[in-house]
């Protein structure tokens, strides 16, 4: 089976384009070379910037000479944090010293600089050349203090402290679960069952969206107006943050996202570098233009995923979970970012880990640890790739331990009855886990790759198979944020939706495309709703002055979220258009009704119709025969808000690999995905959705990893050092879609943006040692480089005295 199927039993659609693989209407203008791209913004007299950045890991900064920047030819000026006098990044918990210390990121570097690549002062120049030849010939001096660059050197008595007013430099200490019967559990299993103990640890990431991080920013006199065009998640949480900084009104800042090429989370927290550049536009009173070059982008930008996990589990006898005692460190790098703050890591895993399964009794423990690397920023999946990557090893190895088949210790174990309140006070809305498992599994069957497997083996080579079953918590809502603590609280949505003379429509939405195909499926949500062909809507977002406030697009909330939101708003001008056709119809409101296609129409008499453009024509242009009640205007405007816990989108994985014991190369044979997002509004997207994570899964598990020196000097400065997969690397996947509608959510859609990222990992890994499983060596650690498999089977063979198995 390849490509996209559905399973048997699929119920249908429901509406004309909700459900329909709608074309893309993005791409003729992106495919033909015609996006508006930050990097494509040229302004008379734009002027452009680089940053003179920290050239060691920790450090305090006892000089500056900038004399000789400010000298080369074309550099119009040089700045430093004193010049700005800029107010710092400072991102918030409302939680008790004891749990969370906050820490100040300033725009630029004071006293101090906490990871190579800080910014330490802004060259602005008439061009990119000769900004970079300013940098160049910038001095600054520093006393070395030491680099904290895991966690055995950050946790070590006589560690250099990043923050001072971080003691141990931890920013998060939280304990949230500690349930009764953790203890009489694992005394149960060690009688009768199991314990197992697995210590995980995956390795730092970076996002790598294709186009990096820009801003161009210009002061425009006529409105009194900052007007800051750069790609970003977030352009409101970018708007309050530039008025605080630079000390100005929210009115007097604009920020507008064109087309952007990625960002999966990296840009859903505000940088400081939009900052600097902005306030330099102010300060000159010109454009200024400032685009990440690659190695800035490695080595500087917000990274992600460095985190670690002892987990132990209890199981009684039968296979079945009965008590979770995990300890989760995430290396957060050196400042909490805006406006999640270093808690996001931690706080998400404590809350989730127990993820599919059911859990009776569980304990945890949390810390975010700063560290003298890049600042870290929520990365496609949050946490859920990690604590997935530990709750499968633990299913594994407890599987082993217990001489049940991997499938079967997780249909024991999963949850089937919904809804469904876990062990960590989260409801679980109806989902698919035993049947994306069951289905995931026929699959492998089916295709005879058990078989493929022990023929393999039979002739010494080692192919494996892997499973991963885990939820997506998406549309996460204000309630869940708030449980959290922020001082911040994402969650509702906005959107405005008004109808011209023609009767076609505009939508505005607080999300913020950058590759999800928005423009598409909130047009199809919207035509199902009025049934207006889709090239009658067009859909705008990315403007701070179009849409009151907005939280833009992370978390997989922009279908369960903005979605939601527009359909309000649809269904409202709806509401308007009905009452205007049944007064121009003369007739009752509750007996007319919009008829599909374009119009309103008689409930008593199909024949009894009125257009859209005979509305709007009345609306706008001969008002005086509107109803006394109706104000003359084609526009209505919604907010949602997901209750409760959210809603919960699932998924099981299966792999197939092949490992090569005289490389320790891996393969990837088969990649099989059972998925359930509720309604699909575009099979196509979210087909596209699905393996576009999958691919970035596969490179965290296999191929990425941003790795750094003792001294805290980044040592995968380039795509020589940092490994990224191919188009050759990363295999067909196939998708079987199951379809459980969401109750919390206007279009019954659950998000789909992580979950490929969240089930990759796990799935691979486990696959490997599948692949491994006569040679006495197991892995527990991501990525799993060659080198890495083939010094595990040196040391097996070590270990047993002789080097049979090994790659000898």
């Amino acid at each position: 089976m390849t490509g996209t199927e559905r399973a048997p039993g699929f119920d249908g659609r429901r509406g004309r384009w909700v459900g329909a693989s709608v074309p893309r209407r993005e791409d003729p203008r992106l495919l033909r070379g015609r996006g508006r791209f930050v990097g494509d913004i040229e302004l008379p007299g734009m002027l452009h910037v680089a940053f003179v950045r920290a050239s060691i890991a920790h450090g305090r900064i006892t000089a500056v000479d900038l004399s000789a920047a400010r000298a080369v030819e074309g550099v119009i000026a040089v700045y430093t944090a004193e010049d700005l006098a800029l107010g710092d990044i400072v991102a918030l918990l409302d939680r008790p010293p004891e749990e969370f210390t906050p820490t100040a990121m300033p725009v630029l570097a004071k006293d101090k600089v906490r990871f190579a690549g800080e910014p330490i002062a802004i060259v602005i120049a008439r061009d990119p050349y000769a900004a970079e030849d300013g940098v160049e010939a910038a001095v600054v001096d520093y006393e070395d203090l030491g680099a904290v660059v895991d966690e055995d050197s950050a946790f070590a008595p006589d560690a250099p402290l990043v923050h001072d007013e971080a003691s141990g430099n931890v920013l998060v200490d939280v304990s949230m679960f500690d349930t009764p019967g953790v203890d009489e559990a694992f005394t149960a299993a060690q009688r009768e069952g199991c314990v197992v103990d697995v210590t995980t640890r995956s390795g730092r990431q970076n996002a790598l969206p294709l186009e990096t991080r820009g801003v161009v920013a210009s002061w425009e006199e006529h409105d009194d107006q900052l007007l800051v065009q750069t790609c970003t998640q977030v352009p409101h949480q970018v708007r309050t943050v530039l008025a605080r900084s630079l000390k100005l009104a929210e009115r007097s800042v604009r920020v507008t996202v064109p087309d952007m090429g990625g960002g999966f989370g990296q840009k859903c927290v505000v940088g400081r570098e939009e900052i600097a550049v902005a306030a330099a536009a102010k300060r000159l009173g010109v454009p200024v233009k400032w685009v990440e070059d690659r190695a800035e982008a490695l080595t500087a930008a917000f990274l992600a995923r460095e985190q670690r996990y002892r987990t132990r589990a209890a199981f009684d006898a039968d296979g079945r979970i009965t008590a979770l005692d995990v300890d989760v460190v995430c290396d957060m790098g050196a400042y909490s970012c805006y406006p999640f703050t270093a808690g996001i890591e931690p706080l998400m895993a404590s809350a989730e880990m127990p993820g599919v399964y059911r859990v009776p009794a569980y304990r945890v423990h949390a810390r975010a640890m700063t560290s003298n690397k890049a600042p870290t920023a929520p990365y496609r999946g949050v946490s859920r790739p990690q604590y997935v990557l530990a709750m499968e090893r633990v299913m594994d190895r407890a599987g082993r331990e217990l001489g049940l088949d991997p499938v079967e210790i997780r249909r024991r174990n999963v949850i089937t009855e919904f809804p469904y309140t876990g062990i960590n006070n989260v409801t679980y809305d109806p989902g698919t886990y035993r049947e994306t498992l069951e289905l995931a599994e026929a699959t492998l069957r089916d295709e005879g790759w058990y078989r493929v497997r022990d023929e393999a083996a039979a002739r010494g080579r080692c192919v494996g198979i892997g499973y991963a079953c885990f939820s997506e918590r998406t549309g996460y809502g204000s309630g869940a944020f708030a449980q959290r603590k922020m001082r911040v609280v994402p969650g509702f949505d906005i959107s405005e939706i008004r109808m011209d003379t023609s009767g076609s429509v505009v939508v505005t939405s607080g999300t913020m495309n950058h590759g999800q195909s928005h423009e598409t499926t909130l047009a199809q949500i919207v035509a199902d709703r009025l049934g207006l062909p889709i090239e009658k809507i067009k859909l705008r977002q990315g403007d701070t002055e179009r849409i009151a406030y907005g939280w833009g697009t992370f978390a997989s909330r922009s279908a369960t979220i903005g979605g939601s939101a527009v359909s309000l708003a649809a269904g409202r001008l709806g509401e308007v258009l009905c009452a205007i056709g049944a007064h121009l119809l003369e007739t009752r409101r509750d007996n007319v009704a919009l008829d599909g296609d374009g119009g309103v129409v008689t409930l008593d008499d199909a024949e009894r119709r009125v257009s859209y453009e005979d509305i709007a024509d009345v609306a706008y242009l001969r008002s005086h025969l509107l109803p006394k009640d109706v104000e003359p205007t084609l526009t209505a405007t919604a907010s949602f808000d997901v209750p409760g816990d959210g809603t919960f989108s699932n998924a099981t994985h299966a792999v197939v690999v092949e490992l090569d014991r005289d490389t320790g190369q891996v393969s990837i044979l088969r990649y099989a995905c059972a998925e359930d997002c509720g309604v699909l509004i575009n099979p196509k997207v979210v087909d596209g959705q699905c393996r576009g994570g999958i691919a970035q899964g596969i490179a965290g598990a296999l191929f990425e990893e941003v790795t750094y020196a003792d001294n805290g000097e980044p040592s995968a400065a380039s795509f020589i050092d940092y490994l990224v997969p191919t188009a050759t690397e990363i295999p067909d996947v196939s998708i079987t879609h199951l379809e459980t509608p969401s109750g919390f959510t206007e279009n019954g859609a659950k998000g789909v943006g992580e979950g490929g990222t969240i089930g990759a990992p796990a799935a691979v890994l486990n696959a490997v040692n599948d692949a491994l499983r006569d040679t006495g060596v197991e892995l527990d650690t991501t990525p799993v480089h060659p080198e890495v498999v083939l010094d595990a089977l040196d040391g097996a063979a070590d270990t047993a005295g002789t080097k049979e198995g090994s790659r000898w």
